[in-house]
């Protein structure tokens, strides 16, 4: 009965997501059913598991959340999310059409852009230049999704999204850790992701299909000549990735802050040190970027300021509540005596003595439940992590790639049909899932088979 209410649970959640329905009111009335089906209190299971999970996750990561987002509208407002990925679109033209617009949402989800924000400001350019070259708008959620959904979330060392940062934590990385690792599957994921893309796209050519007509919510491209210099604009989203760089690299491991940090009134776990300065440099790293941004522009930017951060605070507020409850949601399963059994098949899973396959399963699957790649990551590694770390120590396992290994698997089955920022996507281009869908997982199953795959070759060539 336990199992069966756990699957119940899972099932329902991830329809109701589907469906439209917000997961911050629905993760605790599922999450409580499936405590019920276990036998297990209704109002404890609420208030002394689910909330308290909730409110840590809430406690850790709101301020990448908020400052990631207030980023995110200010290089909107500025202009300058507008102004590159119009540079890259004109300078590829159509006959590099899926080449410009991954390349437009891959270099602000680098810079740091929130991944809602890069698909919004994207959009436009690159519905206008499918159209142009008559590339079937259905393939369009596909290749935003791989510039903004894959590589630069998770893979590529020094990304400052939020799951390159959750691993931090539990293993006292920095945002650039295992960079061979990361960089391999880069290239694996946009090499085959583009030449899958191309393959879609002349197949439909080849019979005769088109852009299409009758789309819905298709742009206006309404000239704007108060943006600022594309090469200017990129000054925000490098200012993060090299002071980040400076903080974590040279700054703060020159730092011995155990003597002030581990006494009251703070109390820091001497253990966590680390990982919570390496949280320092992105924070830090996100203000300054953030202020850039606002300097850039300043004739577009005036009077828009409070409203570049509220919009930015009052977003950040739904995507951290909606993965905490999700957060919450795992945690309760998790507590369930049924998910012992399932709990015991992940870890079971022995890559050649290596707990990296292990962690890459338990990763993938936890964030496809939860249809968040955060979330899930986060249960993970609250669950499992402090065991694959003394695993990894045990057999000479490098803790970075054990943070690649999270970071990337995450990025993987989170982008199934419930996942919020594949709904938001197919809603900005006014596609349906039955119509683009199909493109979408194709790209997430590359990305799924690529740390599999190089997890493999590490075995072989040992390389981090």
């Amino acid at each position: 009965m336990g199992v069966l209410g756990i699957l119940l649970s899972l099932g329902l959640l991830m329809f109701m997501a589907y469906r439209g329905f917000s997961v911050i009111f629905f993760a605790p009335v599922f999450a409580i059913l499936a405590a019920v089906f276990s036998g297990m209190s209704i109002m404890p299971t609420y208030t002394e598991i689910f909330l308290p999970n909730l409110a840590n996750y809430v406690k850790i990561y709101f301020p990448f959340f908020l400052l990631g987002a207030v980023f995110g509208k200010v290089m909107e407002e500025s202009g300058a999310a507008k102004s590159i990925a119009r540079f890259i679109v004109q300078k590829l033209g159509k006959r590099q059409a899926i080449l410009a617009v991954v390349l437009s949402a891959a270099i602000l989800t680098y810079g740091g852009v929130s991944l809602f924000v890069v698909a919004f400001a994207v959009y436009p350019f690159a519905a206008s230049v499918f159209k142009e070259a008559d590339i079937p708008k259905r393939l369009l959620p596909a290749t935003i999704a791989l510039g903004a959904f894959t590589f630069t979330m998770d893979a590529l060392p020094g990304t400052p999204q939020i799951q390159n940062s959750i691993p931090m934590k539990f293993f006292n990385t920095d945002l650039y850790a295992a960079p061979v690792f990361g960089t391999l599957g880069t290239l694996i994921v946009l090499g085959c992701g583009l030449a899958y893309l191309e393959w879609r796209k002349r197949s439909a050519q080849a019979a005769g299909e088109g852009y299409g007509t009758n789309h819905k919510q298709e742009p206006e491209i309404v000239e704007d000549t108060n943006l600022p210099n594309p090469l200017l604009s990129v000054v925000p989203l490098a200012s993060v990735l090299i002071i980040t760089l400076i903080l974590q690299k040279m700054v703060f491991p020159q730092w011995d802050i155990t003597a002030w940090a581990t006494q009251a009134p703070y109390n820091m776990a001497k253990a966590g040190i680390v990982g919570t300065m390496n949280n320092w440099a992105l924070i830090i790293a996100l203000v300054i970027g953030s202020g850039l941004a606002l300097i850039i522009n300043p004739k577009r930017i005036k009077g828009n300021i409070a409203r570049a951060i509220n919009a930015g605070a009052i977003g950040s507020l739904l995507a951290v509540m909606n993965t905490a409850s999700e957060v919450g949601f795992g945690n309760v399963i998790k507590s369930l005596p049924g998910f012992q059994s399932i709990a015991q098949a992940l870890m079971g899973i022995n890559g050649n003595g290596s707990p990296l396959l292990s962690e890459a399963v338990t990763v993938n699957v936890l964030a496809g439940v939860t249809g968040s790649a955060s979330g899930g990551m986060s249960i993970a590694l609250d669950t499992f992590g402090k065991h694959y770390l003394e695993w990894a120590t045990r057999t000479g396992i490098s803790p970075e790639l054990l943070h690649r290994v999270a970071s990337m698997a995450s990025g993987g089955m989170d982008t199934l049909p419930h996942n919020g920022a594949v709904i938001t996507l197919l809603g900005i281009a006014g596609l349906t899932h039955k119509e683009s869908y199909k493109d979408i997982f194709a790209i997430t199953l590359l990305k799924t088979f690529t740390v599999i795959i190089l997890i493999l070759l590490q075995s072989v060539f040992h390389f981090v």
